[in-house]
């Protein structure tokens, strides 16, 4: 319905200007449409990875086939050896790390970074496109709040960080934090989760 809308206002402001510029321009819109699509895929795929990993250890344990077809992300999902610095965990989750890589556009994405040893996961997004808009659409979805409940926000300058704590196990949690509005700075980390599990107690 949005898309259908949002490609009707196209057609109508452009219609002075020709046919040619105006299918121009419905494609620019389609495709813009696509890969923001891509992008919210890629962040709820990213997170249920995350959430997976550590709370199924099952889908894992026998090798990253299982795990990669849980996920749901197809090609777009592969696992590499070695991460830029800035997509690292805090050095206290750096044990027995293993590096998965989500291309959701041919410039953004995001990575994964789970551990055999730790229960802890995080996920980093960047690139050149603006993934603020993509990652409201995945925390105002159904799929989202059947899974994580909301029970702090704060703001800090032009970020926002949101505390969600599982449905499913109350004590793994997670904090997202990410840009306030659309169109925030490309040069830097655009969105992190970071979740760990940590039984009362221990």
């Amino acid at each position: 319905m949005r898309r259908n809308v949002m490609m009707g206002l196209a057609f109508v402001a452009l219609a002075g200007h020709g046919p040619t510029r105006a299918v121009a321009v419905d494609r620019e819109v389609a495709d813009a449409l696509e890969v923001r699509a891509a992008l919210s895929d890629g962040l709820a795929g990213a997170l249920k990875a995350c959430r997976l990993w550590v709370l199924h250890p099952d889908t894992w344990a026998a090798g990253p086939e299982p795990f990669l077809k849980d996920v749901g992300l197809g090609d777009a999902m592969g696992q590499v050896r070695s991460i830029a610095e800035v997509n690292q965990p805090p050095a206290a989750w750096r044990e027995g790390n293993v590096y998965w890589r989500i291309n959701s556009s041919p410039d953004a994405g995001y990575v994964l970074v789970v551990s055999h040893r730790m229960p802890i996961c995080q996920v980093t997004g960047g690139g050149d496109a603006d993934l603020q808009p993509s990652v409201g659409e995945v925390l105002a979805s159904p799929e989202f709040a059947e899974v994580w409940r909301e029970v702090d926000e704060a703001t800090r300058g032009d970020m926002v960080s949101t505390t969600f704590v599982s449905r499913e196990e109350p004590d793994f949690t997670m904090v997202l934090s990410r840009a306030d509005a659309p169109g925030a700075r490309r040069d830097r980390v655009q969105v992190i989760a970071s979740a760990s599990f940590a039984p009362a107690g221990e």
